[in-house]
């Protein structure tokens, strides 16, 4: 899977190393913020536990004064003092359960923000190593699965441990030598367990990678539907995603099994121990040296120790599976950024900036991108990319917008290295409208104010209304209170883009990026699209990236790129007299999308002339008379 590394790095290290590593950090982290509570908590969770403790050593006076002496006055006495041992027990209990959840479902909640925080300033390179349903494995089903990892091994901490050493404590006072045999099984279990938890950590990584595979194939499979129909996909993604749950399947059932080893070793500890402790007494208690009394407070306290004892058994299993789970999470936590602000930013220009690429290579891994690429977008001007598919239009826009820096060469607006810009600084200069205009699913207002307070409803309607957005508004239920449904879903591209637009409008950036914006439209709504753009580059740099040559062809400079290169630039007429790249586009495109120059000089006559005159021209046409 992707993250492999730190899977590598949690096996070379030692096992006892790791774990303390972890829990280290998870307590400095988050579980130091609630410490109030957790030592709250962990009291009651001794009271709880100390009476167990009690309650053993009640069984003596319980035998010996009132069974066996039929003492009534010590029936009275006992009677209510188990009664106070069990009501302290659920005050206890209930008090420690609810300031545990607390803690738990914080912690949790603060994992879950931390990560998602984080991930956000990450770079792009990581995000396309690292697909959408990885992460949300990472953010909701790792954290899910640490979730109850503070209950346990708080609860072993205080309620178990305390609990252990308080019976052990009872079972010492009545008889030493009773409390060693019954403990004679103790060193037979350690190896065993030991190699049962490094089973269930290893089980327990494989099936947190699987369960990452099982949601980065729904995410593909949820927002690919539309093409899964279409090529009749259903049975494949099917298939491939019930391979994969068989092979979770596999990894839970073996890491649970791996598991549930721990506590049972425990159960044959404890078998070894009580047939001990009955051949080993019952021999004593026959001869009249110890009493039934003193034999049942004894076999009560040692009944009750191997039940925390078995549930503390049962954490370390818990804790192998969950840290595989914590492994992957501390490794995100600590992924680096790779762009990020300098230390002294400089500021941002003031005004419309021009933007000046001088000699700009890039590659990803081996493969180059930009090769010694060099363009200028003048001050307030429109500059169009045009070119073949993979020849680095976008990269370009990427490169300007910091998402990747280039391995050489320089990128400035007005003079200032972009580099050299605080990175909410140089990202607020930019407006982006794309071919796929990312719409959340949210109301169709707050897709446009994303988050801001400030905007009047003058100013509100004035964008509206620039990017046609009201044009669609009375046809939807709600107006702008409507939901747009996921990625938009709702509303169709035409009503997308204009919403993108609206977004941009409002923004008021200087610099204005439109990436195929107007590609994937009909006729109509692009006529719309393009004249509420056209509006929106007035007085702004824009760079503009399209494929149909039409939408550029008013373009103040036109910059013909090819394999990371810039190798031609100047006006739509200019380029097309020079010949080149330019002009074979210009001639496939008028070819395979437009009418031919007999068909458009045929509409040029039927508009001009009058309709006799018309009608005999286009005969003549035809027909050659």
């Amino acid at each position: 899977m992707q993250d492999d590394r730190s899977s590598d790095t949690a096996q070379n290290a030692p096992h006892g190393e790791t774990s303390r590593v972890l829990l280290g950090w998870i307590w400095h982290t988050y579980l130091r913020r609630h410490l109030g509570l957790v030592l709250f908590a962990m009291l009651l969770m001794a009271v709880e536990g100390g009476m167990l403790g009690a309650l053993s050593y009640m069984m003596q006076p319980m035998f010996d004064k009132v069974f066996v002496e039929g003492d009534n006055a010590a029936l009275w006495w006992v009677g209510f003092g188990i009664l106070g041992i069990f009501v302290v027990r659920a005050i206890a209990n209930v008090g420690q359960r609810v300031m545990l959840s607390v803690v738990e479902q914080r912690t949790a909640a603060g994992l879950r923000c931390d990560l998602l925080d984080h991930l956000m300033t990450l770079d792009g390179s990581f995000h396309q190593t690292h697909p959408p349903g990885f992460l949300v494995q990472r953010v909701q089903g790792d954290v899910e699965a640490v979730k109850a990892l503070w209950t346990a091994i708080i609860t072993g901490a205080g309620r178990d441990t305390i609990s252990l050493f308080i019976l052990l404590g009872v079972a010492i006072s009545v008889d030493p030598v009773w409390t060693l045999v019954a403990c004679v099984g103790i060193p037979l279990m350690l190896v065993p367990a030991s190699m049962a938890q490094r089973f269930v950590r290893r089980r327990a990584r494989e099936a947190r990678d699987l369960g990452a595979g099982l949601a980065t194939r729904l995410d593909e499979v949820f927002h690919g539907i539309v093409p899964v129909k279409l090529n009749r996909l259903e049975k494949y993604q099917s298939g491939q995603y019930g391979a994969l749950t068989d092979k979770l399947v596999r990894a839970e059932v073996r890491a649970r099994m791996g598991a549930a080893a721990i506590p049972g070793l425990v159960d044959l500890m404890a078998g070894l121990g009580f047939l001990g402790v009955v051949v080993f007494g019952g021999r004593e208690i026959m001869a009249g040296e110890k009493t039934i009394g003193e034999f049942m407070s004894f076999f009560t306290a040692i009944g009750f120790a191997f039940e925390p004892l078995r549930r503390l058994g049962a954490i370390s299993g818990v804790w192998q599976s969950a840290a595989a789970a914590l492994e992957r999470l501390k490794q995100l936590l600590e992924t680096e950024a790779t762009i990020f602000s300098p230390a002294k930013p400089a500021p941002a220009p003031t005004g419309t900036p021009e933007i000046r690429l001088q000699d700009v290579q890039l590659s990803y891994g081996e493969t180059p991108v930009l090769r010694g690429a060099t363009l200028v977008a003048e001050a307030g001007k429109t500059t169009a990319l045009v070119g073949p598919s993979g020849a680095g239009k976008s990269t370009i826009f990427n490169v300007l917008t910091r998402l990747v820096d280039p391995g050489q060469g320089d990128v400035t607006l007005s003079g200032t290295d972009v580099r050299q810009m605080a990175l909410q600084d140089l990202r607020g200069l930019f407006s982006v409208v794309s071919q796929d205009a990312a719409l959340f699913d949210e109301t169709l207002r707050e897709n446009i104010l994303l988050g801001r307070t400030d905007v009047s409803d003058a100013e509100l309607k004035h964008v509206l209304d620039a990017a046609h957005v009201s044009d669609f508004l009375p046809n939807l239920s709600k107006g702008l209170d409507t939901p747009v449904g996921p990625r938009g879903s709702a509303l169709s591209g035409g009503q997308r883009q204009r919403v993108a637009i609206a977004r941009a409008l409002l923004r008021n950036t200087p610099i204005l990026l439109l990436d195929e914006a107007t590609s994937a439209l009909d006729a109509e709504s692009e006529q719309t699209v393009q004249e509420a753009l056209d509006r929106l580059a007035k007085g702004r740099t824009t760079l503009v990236i399209a494929h149909r040559l039409s939408t550029v062809r008013e373009a103040d400079k036109i910059v013909v790129m090819d394999k990371g290169r810039v190798v031609d630039e100047g006006t739509h007429d200019m380029l097309l007299q020079r010949g080149g790249i330019y002009a074979r586009l210009h001639d496939l495109q008028f070819r395979s999308d437009g009418p031919t120059a007999e068909a458009r000089a045929s509409r040029a006559l039927l508009k001009t002339a009058k309709p006799e005159s018309a009608a005999r021209g286009l005969w003549a046409r035809i027909f050659g008379r």
